[in-house]
């Protein structure tokens, strides 16, 4: 079988990206600098994974790590939020020396329409095209929210011990949240898509859903009333500067605040809708993937919202 190559893999993102692949069929390698990086996950066939280790920042470590792949799924850490473009040039480059077949992207983030959009957005368009000037065959996907964001530490134990789902969307903002098994099967559904190669495409969730209707999935899950408490993005930076803990650096975690502060400014009023996703055109492009798609009601009544020792921190 095919072997893809997940880097990020030991990430939530990239964890649903070994889960689905394998559940699949694929060969599967992590990229992790731990050997041990995976050992234990609730992953089936978690066994099956070969581990290399890979230094996104050097590029040298690049083709040991990367050689014999067919397909490369990348995700780019969530602090490396400025360099995102070069980063996925780089890693095009070496793809492109070693034949691999398709890099897939996926940027965690809505691609906007043309450049000049602020924050990642803008970034993302700088990404795609390094990605296609990097000789690499290449598919990008912008997923625009996660659900399970609302597993991290950062959400999960205000709706738990709490009762509050704390977010800092204003109240008609509307989003299309997907899962990252969804955000997998539409990586893995791409591959052998000609269509795809040097083709991005926004993908979302099946409903777009504003705070309430999130609440009201999650009272239903747990069994308890959940009320919305959308707190403010000053607030919500705080929050995930402390969820991130000692993995951000003393020195990065000001400037890391302010910047997911004026990013949730930006998404709770920007015209272009960030959030929002035309699924009727993802449908068009990924027919069989029509009725496939988890529901917000679907996904959360199916995690564990219990302690877990691969319960995601922060990114």
């Amino acid at each position: 079988m095919a072997l893809i190559t997940v880097i990020g893999a030991t990430g939530r993102q990239g964890m649903a990206q070994v889960r689905q692949a394998l559940a699949a069929g694929y060969d599967v390698r992590a990229i992790s600098r731990r050997p041990d990086a995976l050992d234990g996950a609730p992953i089936d066939g978690v066994e099956r994974v070969e581990v290399r280790n890979m230094d996104l920042y050097d590029t040298a470590t690049f083709h040991d790590a990367l050689e014999g792949s067919d397909y490369i799924f990348y995700t780019h850490p969530l602090q490396a939020r400025a360099d995102r473009a070069y980063l996925i040039g780089e890693v095009g480059k070496v793809a492109a020396s070693l034949n691999v077949k398709r890099v897939v992207w996926n940027t965690s983030s809505w691609i906007p329409d043309k450049p000049g959009d602020p924050f990642t957005y803008g970034e993302n368009t700088k990404g795609i095209n390094a990605l296609w000037r990097s000789g690499a065959a290449g598919t990008v996907f912008g997923s625009v929210l996660f659900m399970d964001n609302l597993l991290t530490n950062w959400a999960r134990p205000f709706i738990v011990n709490e009762g509050r789902y704390v977010y800092p969307h204003n109240p008609n903002l509307e989003a299309n949240w997907i899962s990252l098994d969804d955000v997998a099967k539409f990586m893995l559904a791409s591959i052998e898509r000609p269509d795809m190669e040097g083709a991005w495409l926004n993908i979302g969730g099946p409903e777009r859903l504003v705070g309430k209707q999130v609440t009201q999935c999650l009272s239903e899950a747990l069994d308890k009333d959940i009320t919305y408490d959308p707190c403010t993005p000053e607030e919500f930076g705080r929050y995930l500067v402390d969820a991130a803990g000692d993995s951000m650096p003393a020195e990065m975690r000001e400037e890391f605040a302010k910047g997911i502060q004026a990013f949730y400014e930006y998404n709770n009023t920007a015209p272009t809708k960030p959030f929002a996703v035309d699924m009727e055109h993802v449908y068009e492009r990924f027919p069989e993937l029509d009725g496939k798609l988890e529901t917000m009601g679907e996904w959360t009544k199916r995690q564990d919202w219990g302690e877990s020792n691969y319960r995601p921190a922060f990114g």
